[in-house]
């Protein structure tokens, strides 16, 4: 019998049993951040102008920000979060914005021209954008994640330790909380918020499975959510507001678009694959999927988020890491970077490109420029242009 055999003879034991390992994993996470505070108390480009691509114009950004380093990228800027606080660097290496303070395990995302970088297992908050910090925030407790719309309200997932099991305070583009959530029951992993500031959609477990709870009007009398979506037996890992009020759900067998009364569609379906990884930007979306016990034999996918399949490959290399711009996605392997469009056609690359040796990481900035990071380097990686 095959491994994807056994898999799906077994499917709901094994989710259950991965349900667990999640949140073990994540708690412990969690413990050793808290100790790494308490105990150690401690934390942890020149510019060769080019005008070969459109707004990025220095070929390697220098950020000393400290370890455990993690980028965003928007409207010409790239910010980076580390163990030593944030910094923001404008198209031509300038820096714009310092932020000092501690980070054990940073994160950071954007939507639109703000970013918000935090820390996992910590406290700190910082909402910014690229020359000033909006709103700095100590939590009680300790992050699970966070995350920011397009305005620039956002919302902080914490645990404070007691018998909750996670704690979602929304805050305004101020930095004034506004609504809070507390869940007796099912551990949280993530909330966002709807691009009207109305809605909050939060991500738990479930003893059955995941559910994606809505709250609509952010009433503080409200108790109980306004829709529930739930899928039994599954595992989604990821949610995300569209530009309407729709929510994009990323489970580990299946792509859902949920709308706000809690009613949801599959739009693509791979229980007989492996999910290794995943990138989205705008109404983008970029799977690497893995044949069950077939070693690296897999492929890559592209969609829109309306179902609209865009382009399918076979991918039989390893992929360290992977990013997704507008409609075009960049993929980082052991030996380069390459670029590709929505359809998964790939587009040339200069001779003269880094060759991404050490990269660990990759983020896109555009359809024809990468930034390939590594604990050392943040390097500019460009394709050429067709003529």
């Amino acid at each position: 019998m095959s491994i994807g055999d056994i898999f799906r003879k077994n499917k709901i034991k094994l989710i259950k049993y991965a349900l667990l390992l999640i949140v073990l994993i994540i708690v412990a996470l969690i413990i050793v951040s808290i100790i790494s505070i308490a105990t150690t108390g401690t934390f942890g480009l020149s510019g060769i102008f080019s005008r070969r691509s459109s707004g990025i114009y220095v070929d390697e950004f220098n950020f000393d920000v400290g370890r455990e380093r993690v980028f965003a990228y928007s409207d010409g800027s790239v910010a980076a979060a580390g163990t030593l606080g944030v910094k923001v660097l404008d198209s031509r290496g300038n820096e714009t914005l310092r932020d000092a303070f501690r980070m054990t395990r940073p994160a950071i995302s954007h939507n639109g021209n703000r970013f918000i970088a935090y820390d996992i297992g910590g406290s700190n908050v910082r909402v910014f954008n690229r020359t000033q910090v909006t709103s700095s925030i100590e939590v009680e407790g300790i992050i699970v994640s966070a995350s920011i719309n397009q305005n620039g309200w956002f919302c902080i997932v914490s645990q404070d330790g007691g018998n909750n099991k996670g704690t979602v305070t929304v805050y305004n583009n101020h930095g004034n909380a506004v609504y809070g959530i507390n869940f007796g029951s099912g551990f949280v992993l993530s909330a966002v918020l709807s691009p009207d500031n109305k809605s909050v959609a939060i991500l738990n477990l479930s003893e059955t499975g995941s559910r994606i709870n809505f709250y609509h009007g952010l009433d503080a009398d409200k108790l109980d959510p306004d829709y529930i979506f739930d899928i039994y037996g599954g595992l989604i890992i990821d949610i995300k507001y569209l530009h309407n009020t729709d929510l994009l759900a990323i489970s580990m067998d299946s792509l859902f678009l949920v709308e706000s009364d809690g009613s949801g569609r599959m739009l693509y379906s791979y229980s007989d694959k492996n999910l290794i990884g995943y990138t989205y930007d705008k109404d983008f979306i970029a799977l690497h999927l893995n044949d069950y016990g077939v070693g690296n034999q897999g492929r890559l996918v592209t969609f829109l988020t309306d179902g609209t399949s865009l382009g399918e490959i076979t991918f039989n290399r390893d992929i360290i890491s992977m990013s997704a711009v507008d409609r075009s996605l960049v993929i980082l392997k052991s030996d380069g970077v390459l670029f590709y469009n929505g359809a998964l056609e790939e587009l040339p690359v200069s001779s003269d490109s880094f060759s991404a040796a050490g990269a660990i990481r990759v983020l896109a900035l555009n359809e024809n420029t990468a930034l390939a990071t590594s604990d050392h380097s943040a390097v500019v990686v460009r394709r050429e242009k067709e003529r």
